[in-house]
């Protein structure tokens, strides 16, 4: 019951669409910054390295090396101050959380490229939406 509840509550924050994307993959993240009365957008380029949260909970870590140092940033997927999520490129992992990139530099931290056509991609995208769909179908 209170699940059904929260599920309604949270449909109306939730976006429309939101790109499929896996950890390893190396995405740019389109954020809205405001200062003052001005908005700009900034974009935050790197490796996802977790995801975790489910609805609009739903966050995910970027990780990227700026002048020698790592950067880390997590983002909610739902949150207004994210405009757009690019897929770059798609890299080959075999676990949930790639927090050991954190101890690798230099070759150390690059992955494999998973080479996977477009249909397919779209298929799976489309799969991850029409099962998050049915999770929030309250009746």
């Amino acid at each position: 019951m209170s699940d059904r509840l929260l599920n309604l509550a949270e449909k109306g924050s939730l976006k429309p669409e939101v790109p499929y994307f896996e950890i390893g993959d190396t995405v740019d993240v389109h954020c809205r910054i405001l200062e003052g009365d001005k908005e700009r957008i900034q974009i935050f380029s790197g490796l996802v390295i977790a995801r975790c949260g489910a609805g609009t909970r739903d966050m995910f870590t970027v990780r990227r090396i700026v002048q020698g140092e790592g950067v880390e940033r997590k983002f909610p997927i739902h949150s207004p101050n994210v405009a757009k999520i690019e897929v770059k490129r798609s890299g080959v992992v075999r676990r949930a959380k790639l927090y050991y990139l954190r101890d690798r530099v230099g070759k150390g931290v690059r992955l494999k490229e998973r080479r996977v056509n477009q249909a397919k991609r779209e298929k799976q995208a489309a799969k991850e939406q029409s099962k998050f769909a049915k999770r929030l179908n309250v009746q």
